[in-house]
């Protein structure tokens, strides 16, 4: 699946569009960043709460597809820009993580 049928399908918004062609090959679920830089894999989607400019890196670290922010956080403006800068997507829910996490397993999207 791709990351903007994953946007359609999921309900979600586009906070930062990199690249919505891209192959979604996983989901992990962490506010902590050091877990996810060691969880993660390429091509994965990462949900957090996380907004600040750290989570840019760990995304473009570990060449993650996209990152979910639930729970209706809104990241800091230098995020926004720093993703804008690294072409990673930023995507965005009002649902809490857990059930963000639901939706993706819903759609086949596996840990």
């Amino acid at each position: 699946m791709k990351v903007k049928d994953l946007v359609k399908k999921a309900d979600l918004s586009v906070l930062v569009e990199g690249d919505l062609d891209v192959d979604v090959e996983g989901a992990y679920v962490s506010d902590l960043l050091s877990d996810v830089m060691a969880n993660t894999e390429a091509g994965g989607v990462w949900i957090t709460i996380q907004t600040h400019t750290n989570i840019v890196a760990i995304a473009t670290l570990n060449e993650l597809a996209a990152i979910v922010i639930s729970s209706g956080k809104e990241p800091a403006d230098e995020t926004l820009e720093r993703a804008r800068e690294e072409g990673v997507n930023v995507l965005g829910s009002a649902d809490p993580s857990f059930e963000v996490a639901g939706k993706l397993y819903k759609l086949g999207i596996k840990g």
